[in-house]
């Protein structure tokens, strides 16, 4: 039967709950049943929470959504990616790519995922539709088999960070057509086809950056004798961070691929402006004598010399010609002619 909008939820703000078997098969929890223990001894349950929903702070001090304190802390309003161990629990924030009500998912993470694990719970939630739980959750629906909470989180980050390398592989195919069209000579003084590649690239590796902070935070308490954490949350840290880290290194080569073709583009444009400037001292040089020479006829003076001869335009124009072959010849003896900047 659907549910109403009057219907009472077992946990105020549940969007949806799964229950893993021991052998890692989902099923789907239905609206109103009862809602297993969090500390069921076969399997494990993944609960997904709205932290918009006014009521859920009462969950979070009934326990209900991990230890009270570790719940609190991870579920606030603080958007930073962080990582709270507590025992053998522990909680994060992680980035994620948001859901608009089209179903369109942004190009960047800039959501959100909080997240409690426990030995036999997963408890996550969001603020603004996200992309990462709904993809986790359709594909154990299908048929994937997660054995444990650790595995679930490794899906949630595994489809942040394919979505990420997914960008930049599309980042890194624009900087090759745009490299080749400098290297062709074709557009090679336009530089804003780089400017929203660099601004992306450099937003991107913001995020990838936070995401390895608190993967490498984790694996740093999963090593510290103190904690409790289990063995699959250590396996699941080292795998999560070596691809992280692949990945932080890729998008550091994309922002300086980006950066290199800008510097590339200021120097050829450089060399552009050189040329054209060097051209118009040349040519100012060789019309600066015949200017002097009019100057000096134009004059309105008595006595000006060649003022009463006939042929005195031609002569003038003759001593204006021979200044500028004059000069050019000087320039050439210079070997100014032959420099280019």
């Amino acid at each position: 039967m659907p549910r109403l909008l009057t219907d009472e939820a077992v946990l105020p703000g549940l969007i949806f709950g799964l229950h893993f078997d021991g052998r890692g098969r989902a099923s789907l929890l239905e609206p109103g049943a009862d809602l297993p223990p969090l500390d069921a001894a076969a399997g494990f349950v993944w609960l997904h929470v709205d932290l918009v929903d006014a009521r859920l702070h009462g969950s979070v001090e009934a326990g209900r959504l991990g230890p009270p304190r570790l719940a609190a802390a991870i579920f606030a309003r603080d958007g930073h990616q962080r990582v709270v161990v507590d025992g053998a629990a522990f909680g994060l924030v992680v980035a994620d790519r948001e859901r608009d009500f089209a179903g369109a998912l942004s190009d960047e993470p800039t959501g959100r995922l909080h997240c409690v694990l426990g030995q036999g719970y997963l408890v996550s939630g969001r603020r603004h539709a996200t992309a990462c739980a709904e993809a986790a959750r359709d594909a154990a629906l299908a048929g994937l088999t997660v054995t444990s909470p650790a595995r679930l989180l490794e899906l949630f980050v595994g489809h942040v960070v394919q979505a990420m390398e997914a960008g930049a592989v599309r980042m890194s195919e624009e900087l090759d057509a745009i490299e080749d069209r400098i290297l062709d000579g074709a557009g090679a003084d336009d530089t804003g086809p780089l400017a929203p590649i660099r601004r992306r690239a450099v937003r991107l590796r913001r995020q990838v950056a936070g995401l390895g902070a608190v993967f490498h935070r984790l694996e740093a308490e999963t090593d510290d004798d103190g904690d409790a954490l289990p063995e699959a949350v250590m396996t699941m840290a080292a795998r999560v961070v070596q691809r992280i880290d692949s990945l932080d290194r890729d998008m550091g080569v994309l922002a300086e691929r980006s950066r290199l073709l800008q510097d590339e583009i200021a120097g050829r444009t450089a060399a552009q402006t050189n040329r054209q400037l060097f051209t118009l001292s040349i040519l100012t040089s060789l019309f600066l004598p015949p200017t002097l020479v009019t100057g000096v006829f134009g004059m309105n003076s008595k006595g000006l010399f060649l003022a009463d001869f006939e042929n005195g335009s031609t002569i003038a124009l003759g001593i204006g010609a021979l200044s500028s072959l004059a000069v050019f010849l000087v320039i050439r003896r210079l070997g100014v002619a032959g420099r280019r900047g």
